[in-house]
């Protein structure tokens, strides 16, 4: 009897044993189940917290009544002043989110203490291939890995648990100016991950590696090949069938073509089709790329493919033969509305181009176009064609032309977010126009911004008045767009643009921050404000919001940066850089994050500096080389204001940095292969120029103008 109470008594501890080690799931356990469930629980599991991208959280605990008690609960410091455009993701009470240069961090979500953290490392100099900053978009977890895609190209699993690595893969050819800055998504164990560097010349696609062992799957080329010859890919057919004949001769086939898909992906699995929103040529100049002839599919498209295969199943262009800038990349959405009376399968995307599409999701038919932005490139969507009725002179052609919206677009990468229960659309918008004109001699640069734009055309003045004119033009807004009856119902203005990405609520709230710094909440059906917090650094990024323990909280990530941020820089006051910080609020939240510490900047010293060079011919060389790092009159963005910079001091220093690669350990590479040393002293004596007229002007300002 004692043998066998001892047998029964070890076969119920087992049992015991069995059903403990069941119930402890592994550190981010997301499977299909738990996404297809996540637009109703209190979590945000995905970059777009589910499947269909609505970034829509259900929680109501903080609602329009009770807003008014948000406070900080926690927050984290990070080691970097660039931009932080991650959306912070949550599973079983931990808290995932990346920074810029492609680090990763994981706290608890209800205390706030960091479980690990994770660098890539990241060659600095990999920041030259960066158009917008060396910025992160964020993570995807699933069953017990986290993905991440680093500014070098690789796509990188780590174990949930410890940060620890699983496996890498290189998904891009490193001797090319490819970059990865936006999220991957996992669908049926599959990571799909696009790329960047379209500016630069390279050639786009997509790709689908297995989840457990980082092999690669298929492969989706988005434009054609400039040999001609298959890839082997699974693009393969629809680009000798559809896409190839599209394309003309040009400056594409020396160049790569760009196309790439740096952001946007949802996922409907009813459908079983993912969708992809594809990037902007290279060169944008149409008639530089392709002798303005063709469509150039697949440019500013959206596709849907089987997510098993990379089948292609249907295609939207938004702006055939682009030649602005306007990529289809900006967020796209799945939603189910009710339209002329029948239940759609809506796909909505609010590119760059200004208009607000709405699309079947089955057939990729266009529903509907409006613009939810001032443009002047076009006039409307003709339904029928599904093709944009351009304005005469729009594609400069003949003549220079002030285009609206310019190539940060009407909509950039900053997420939007749909109310189901208001049936609205929340915009991030801007309203910012730029001089487009052709380079009337243009020669592909390896490794450098290739656009086919006269650059001379696109410069900032110095004059005051001339500057509060510009500013006058330019802003920012928050649109409440109606999908159905393709309008606005209510607008926030903004006096400035570049403005963060949106989350929206069950509590009937709508949150924003602000480029120059602030986080604010919005009633989702007025648009009334009804609480704000002084984030002290500007915001880029979405919230993402999440419950833990009875208690719903609010995640950001602050820090200013991205590809507006070297104009807006220069319209909305200077921002300082500072370091990145994640913030999470709740109701009744009592931390205070400290003051930034800004050290203040040694004035610098002009008496007695000159210049051999020519200013004039410095400004057309900046143009072509510096500006989209360092902003427009060099004012800075999320790189230094080099008005201010110590190194204009002296030709040797200038020359050191420029031309001898001094600081390329900080991401400033040697631009010698692209300029000469005279060209480098024809920029100091151009800088040297800004910075007495800026000096003039602040002592002007701080005597009353006297």
């Amino acid at each position: 009897m004692r043998i066998v109470r001892l047998g029964l008594a070890l076969a119920v501890a087992g049992t015991l044993g069995l059903g403990l080690a069941a119930c402890q799931k592994p550190a981010g356990d997301v499977d299909t189940a738990r996404l297809l469930a996540a637009a109703s629980n209190a979590e945000w599991l995905s970059y777009g917290k589910d499947y269909s991208e609505q970034r829509f959280s259900p929680l109501d605990q903080i609602n329009t009544e009770t807003v008014k008690d948000l406070g900080l609960a926690w927050y984290a410091d990070f080691d970097t002043d660039r931009g932080q455009e991650a959306t912070p993701l949550m599973v079983d009470g931990v808290l995932y989110t990346t920074t810029a240069w492609s680090k990763v961090y994981a706290f608890d979500a209800k205390t706030g203490e960091k479980k690990w953290s994770f660098d890539p490392k990241v060659d600095p100099a990999k920041g030259f291939d960066a158009c917008c900053d060396v910025v992160n978009r964020g993570v995807a977890i699933w069953k017990g890995k986290v993905y991440v895609g680093t500014l070098d190209g690789r796509l990188i699993a780590l174990n949930a648990k410890d940060g620890s690595v699983a496996w890498s893969v290189q998904t891009t050819d490193n001797s090319k100016p490819y970059t990865i800055t936006g999220a991957p998504r996992v669908v049926k164990d599959k990571v799909l991950i696009g790329n960047g560097g379209a500016e630069y010349g390279v050639r786009g696609y997509i790709t689908a590696y297995d989840a457990a062992t980082g092999k690669q799957v298929w492969r989706f080329f988005t434009v054609p090949n400039p040999t001609g010859a298959p890839d082997g890919a699974a693009s393969d057919k629809v680009l000798a069938e559809k896409a190839n004949a599209t394309w003309s001769d040009g400056a594409w086939k020396e160049s790569g073509g760009g196309g790439t898909a740096w952001d946007a992906m949802a996922y409907d699995p009813e459908l079983d089709l993912m969708y992809f929103g594809i990037g902007n040529g290279n060169p944008w100049n149409h008639m530089k790329r392709s002798g303005g002839k063709g469509d150039n599919l697949f440019l500013s498209s959206i596709l849907a493919l089987k997510p098993d295969t990379g089948e292609y199943v249907w295609h939207y262009q938004t702006t055939p033969g682009e030649s602005w800038d306007y990529t289809a990349t900006q967020h796209i959405m799945l939603a189910d509305l009710k339209i002329g009376g029948q239940d759609r399968k809506v796909l909505m995307q609010a590119p760059k181009n200004g208009f607000f599409y709405v699309l079947d999701r089955a057939t990729g038919q266009l529903i509907s176009a409006e613009p939810f932005a001032p443009i002047t490139w076009a006039t409307k969507v003709d339904l029928k064609t599904g093709r944009p009725v351009e304005v005469p002179g729009a594609r400069y052609e003949t003549s220079p032309a002030t285009i609206q919206p310019g190539p940060l677009g009407s909509h950039n990468w900053h997420p939007m977010a749909f109310n189901p229960k208001a049936g609205l659309v929340y915009i991030p918008a801007q309203v910012a126009a730029s001089v487009y004109g052709d380079q009337k001699v243009y020669k592909h640069r390896q490794g450098a911004v290739n656009v086919g734009i006269d650059g001379l055309l696109t410069g900032l003045p110095t004059e005051k008045a001339q500057m509060a004119a510009i500013k006058a033009t330019v802003s920012g807004k928050l649109v409440a767009w109606d999908p159905v009856a393709q309008k606005a119902r209510w607008t926030v203005d903004h006096p400035y643009f570049w403005n963060a990405g949106i989350l929206s609520t069950g509590g009937g709230l709508v949150f924003q921050g602000a480029a120059v710094g602030g986080f604010t909440a919005y009633d989702a059906s007025s648009g009334a404000k009804l609480w704000s917090f002084k984030t002290q650094n500007g915001v880029v990024a979405p919230a993402s919001t999440y419950e833990i323990d009875g208690e719903q909280y609010v995640a950001l990530m602050v820090g200013y940066g991205g590809a507006g941020a070297t104009f807006a820089s220069a319209l909305n006051g200077d921002p300082v850089r500072m370091p990145g910080r994640l913030m999470v609020f709740k109701l009744g939240g009592k931390a205070v994050a400290p003051e930034y510490k800004i050290p203040p900047m040694p004035k610098l010293e002009l008496a007695g500096v000159s210049s051999a060079g020519d200013p004039k011919a410095g400004f057309a060389v900046f143009q072509d080389n510096c500006v989209g790092c360092h902003g427009g009159s060099a004012s800075g963005g999320y790189l230094a204001d080099l008005t201010n910079s110590q190194m204009l001091r002296a030709e040797a220093d200038f020359k050191s940095v420029v031309i001898d690669g001094a600081l390329k350990s900080r991401g400033m590479v040697s631009f010698a292969k692209y300029m000469s040393p005279k060209d480098a002293e024809d920029i100091r004596a151009y800088l040297i120029t800004l910075a007495r007229a800026k000096q003039a002007q602040d002592a002007s300002e701080s005597t009353g103008g006297r």
